[in-house]
């Protein structure tokens, strides 16, 4: 039996701090698992008490003789330690504490939590809190409501995970309303021991759970959480998650020297987090119910082309417009399609996508007309709409689309738009699992969110590729500009770092005066680049520190006076260390590689178009490190501006296939030298399918503190 069973599903119950006082948590909370119905044994403990709600009162849990699962404790940290003390001696086999003053107070209070959590682990106890609404499981078996919520779900198969417990209280008003039902109704908290990850690992075993929506405002585990959490979404018994985030808004980004650190805000290596676990990001409550309500039947389309089957035009329109904006298309009928609708439907009806059956529409017109489309091989899934007009039969309607979804594995979903006249389909749709809303646009973004996870499940495993890397030479150049105090890479060793793990740089040399700089330049050949080189000038174009296009040695003398003069002026403080002379790179399209690492998350790796579109458009995206073949495609072509790569107009296509090669090395070189704070390597110069890419630029920042590299 899993470890959690003990707070889901408790065969008895002790509430520490249950109380005779209306309106105090503890009164509430004694009172909403007595009357709730809860199926186990309750005890109340209370020194000040004879008996709580006329159930008789404990001075402590160990003066309780009966063996006790779980105990709910509503008290200040002080005594919430003595109680977790005595419940751990009891062997009380899990703990929920609902009182607040812990951690997010801090002092005294974190302090104590810590404790608890010491104490919990030791015994190998599971812990949900403190400062939570508490848990609830509306399974017949169990009727559990150990929350101070007055309001008991009815029983269903989406479980609720949330680190709000006055959005918990909203959360089931909402769903009382929708008649939305839950299998587990979870607040976390602080979350000092059961965390969002403990509880998806739970939930993904529990039989009851089919689906798991979760509010969520931080994560304390990165790369774990994505191992695990996509066994849960794409393993043998796959589980959808969805998740609403807060602070989507908040602008996370942190002063940085490279791109990266400026661009990958919070909010964007949540998203990647997201993206690579599987999780289906929410926008609002609202989506998060619908999106749910979908997933409840359990069908999983194929691909994205839709079918709409409408009684009015306005409608149709709308979720045709919402279809298109949700990643969907509108699906093409076969000629049998179009010819049976002609044989069910009058002349004035529109017999392609979307079908309009008309404002005088039967029930019998509705099922002709969906059975038509669904059998459609071209047709992935299809969306119904109906509006109450005076010959509509909702019911009838309502019928026969359960009928028709009986016999097909395509997801239909549906939209009754209205309240009153519609309410008798509604409820029948709902009764028989068949997802309906109030407006199209709610179908279509629901659709969307199935095609989304769809792609998910279905999507392919590249092989690996077998690259092999100097880690011990690019650790050697690390250590030595540590030990010399660098904390900037300058491009000539950042670009021998980058040879390290297979990175194509240009030949280049540092110059110290304009001789030396002259004879680099015959060497390396016609025509050089020339830029600073200098721990305080990091964004050198910016400084007058970079000169392009030099096509003899005057051009260079004259360069490298020119980059001393304009460094000077920018930076007077400004400690040179030499002129970079470097070949001139050969055309190819600019992109951004880059790598910021971050304290819980640890690195994080971005691509996007390259040289100054990085800060025009900031068309970029993120993953984690260490990231697969996979990981490295879904990078690149992650980007609106992926079809310059892949030959827009005619151009010729760029070396993805090196470029994929680029992100697994980036991907080593950040979990293999947690040295690297951040790093840009800015433009990566992609020549033409099969003639690879060329570093033109990188900037590399590392930290000396090894408590950062942990």
């Amino acid at each position: 039996m899993h470890r959690l069973e003990a707070i889901f599903s408790p065969k008895s119950i002790v509430v520490v701090g249950a109380s005779n006082t209306p309106g105090k948590v503890g009164h509430d909370i004694f009172e909403n698992i007595l009357k709730g119905g809860y199926q186990g044994i309750l005890y109340p403990v209370n020194p000040n008490s004879k008996s709580i709600l006329c159930v008789k009162a404990y001075p402590t849990i160990l003066d309780i003789s009966d063996d006790i699962d779980l105990a709910i404790i509503i008290l200040p940290p002080k005594l919430a330690l003595k109680a977790v003390e005595d419940s751990i001696k009891k062997g009380i086999k899990g703990i929920v504490i609902v009182s607040a003053g812990f951690r997010e107070v801090g002092g005294i209070g974190a302090d104590i939590e810590d404790r608890i959590v010491s104490i919990c682990h030791e015994a190998d106890v599971p812990l949900i809190g403190p400062n939570c609404l508490g848990v609830i499981n509306p399974h017949p078996s169990v009727n559990m409501n150990a929350s101070f919520s007055a309001r008991m779900p009815i029983s269903g198969h989406i479980s609720f995970i949330s680190q709000s417990g006055a959005l918990c209280t909203a959360v089931l008003d909402f769903a009382a309303d929708r008649n939305f039902g839950f299998s587990k109704f979870i607040s976390i908290g602080n979350k000092a021991d059961v965390d969002e990850l403990d509880l998806l690992e739970y939930l993904h075993e529990d039989k009851s759970t089919e689906v798991i929506i979760i509010y969520l405002e931080a994560l304390r585990r990165g790369y774990e959480f994505i191992e695990k959490v996509k066994k849960i979404t794409s393993g043998e018994r796959p589980t959808p998650i969805l998740v609403i985030k807060s602070g989507r808004t908040v602008a996370g980004a942190q002063a940085a020297a490279s791109h990266t650190g400026s661009l990958a805000g919070s909010e964007a290596v949540y998203d990647a987090i997201f993206k690579q676990s599987g999780i289906i990001r929410v926008d609002s409550i609202n989506d998060l119910f619908d999106y749910a309500t979908a997933f409840r039947i359990k069908k999983i389309p194929d691909g994205n082309r839709v079918a709409i089957v409408t009684n009015a035009g306005g409608p149709g329109i709308v979720a045709t417009d919402m279809t298109i904006s949700s990643g969907l298309k509108l699906a093409k009928f076969q000629e049998e399609t179009i010819e049976a609708l002609a044989s069910h439907l009058p002349s004035t009806a529109n017999l392609h996508n979307p079908v309009d059956v008309i404002g005088d529409a039967s029930h019998d017109r509705y099922e002709k007309a969906i059975d038509a489309v669904i059998k459609d091989e071209g047709v992935d899934g299809a969306i119904v709409i109906l509006t109450p007009q005076s010959m509509t039969n909702a019911i009838g309607t309502a019928e026969a689309i359960v009928k028709i979804s009986k016999h097909s594995q395509k997801p239909i979903l549906c939209c009754f738009m209205g309240i009153i006249d519609v309410s008798a389909g509604v409820k029948y749709l709902q009764e028989n699992d068949i997802p309906v809303y109030r407006f199209p646009e709610s179908a279509a973004k629901s659709f969307g969110a199935l095609y989304s996870y769809s792609k998910w499940l279905n999507r392919q495993h590249l092989a690996e590729f077998q690259l092999e890397h100097n880690v011990e030479g690019a650790s050697k150049i690390i250590k030595e500009a540590i030990s010399n105090g660098h904390t900037y890479l300058c491009e000539f060793k950042g670009s021998e770092l980058l040879k390290c793990y297979g990175f194509n740089v240009l030949p280049m040399g540092l110059a110290k005066t304009e001789q030396e700089a002259e004879e680099i330049s015959d060497k390396i050949g016609y025509p050089v680049v020339m830029k600073i080189v200098s721990p305080q000038v990091i964004h050198k174009s910016d400084a007058g520190g970079v000169i392009v296009g030099l096509n003899n040695k005057e051009e260079v003398k004259n360069a490298f006076n020119s980059i001393i003069q304009n460094v000077f002026n920018a930076v007077p403080d400004a400690k040179i260390e030499g002129i970079l002379v470097e070949k001139f790179a050969p055309k190819g399209v600019e992109v951004i590689l880059g790598m910021n690492r971050y304290p819980v998350f640890g690195p994080v790796l971005m691509f996007g178009l390259g040289g100054i579109f990085v800060e025009i458009f900031k068309d970029v995206n993120f993953k984690l490190a260490p990231i697969t073949r996979n990981g490295a495609r879904n990078l690149i072509r992650g980007i609106k501006g992926y079809a310059i790569l892949d030959g827009y107009r005619g151009k010729p296509k760029a070396d993805t296939l090196v470029l994929e090669k680029m992100l697994l090395s980036l991907s080593a070189l950040s979990i293999n030298h947690p040295e690297i704070k951040e790093m840009d390597i800015n433009p990566l110069l992609v020549h033409k399918q099969g003639e690879g890419a060329t570093v033109a630029d990188c900037r590399i920042i590392l930290s000396s503190d090894e408590k950062q590299w942990l």
